[in-house]
């Protein structure tokens, strides 16, 4: 069922630059939207983020719309991609550094059960990731989250004061996650 006459008048509209569509669109679809987002991610300022992040993704991609389907169908499309990516990168930065190695690889099995990643192809890329960091942030990674080892330890074997160590460990799990991120 493609989209009806009404829909494809309204969305030339949006697409010619008119506000009161664009608004009449929000209008009618925003408040379903915030609902499923909401129901989805458990931080109500994050689902309204989201929300308006899926009507600026909307408005992107309705150029490419060919109506094969109803409006609907097109944004929800678009919000359920919107809500995935979230809840991975939200799991990815919650589970990545909370615990050891073996655990991390088992809880980002969970996260990418859609592409049936396996553990190695996993393992392989946290140590890809690892080591295409600079070299301090990989020695400081290695230690904390592969050997165990406290901080106040690591801050003794790399003769650094406990609050350089801590600022360092903080550096490399951020440059992580945003090469992390970014191979996703």
């Amino acid at each position: 069922m493609g989209a009806n006459l009404q829909e494809k008048e309204l969305l030339e509209r949006v697409i010619n630059k008119d506000e009161n569509a664009l608004f009449q669109v929000y209008k009618k679809y925003q408040p379903s939207i915030f609902k499923y987002v909401r129901s989805q991610i458990n931080n109500y300022q994050t689902a309204e983020e989201l929300t308006q992040d899926i009507f600026l993704d909307f408005i992107e991609a309705l150029r490419d719309f060919r109506f094969q389907s109803s409006l609907k169908t097109f944004i929800f499309s678009i919000v359920r991609h919107k809500v995935i990516d979230q809840i991975r990168k939200k799991k990815i930065k919650s589970i990545l550094f909370s615990h050891l190695p073996s655990f991390i690889v088992e809880g980002l099995k969970v996260v990418f059960i859609d592409e049936e990643i396996d553990k190695k192809e996993l393992q392989e890329k946290i140590t890809k990731i690892i080591n295409s960091l600079p070299n301090d942030y990989q020695l400081i990674l290695r230690l904390k989250y592969i050997e165990g080892v406290k901080i106040k330890e690591i801050s003794e074997k790399l003769k650094m004061n406990f609050k350089a160590t801590e600022s360092l460990l903080f550096r490399a799990r951020k440059s992580f996650i945003k090469v992390f991120n970014n191979e996703l």
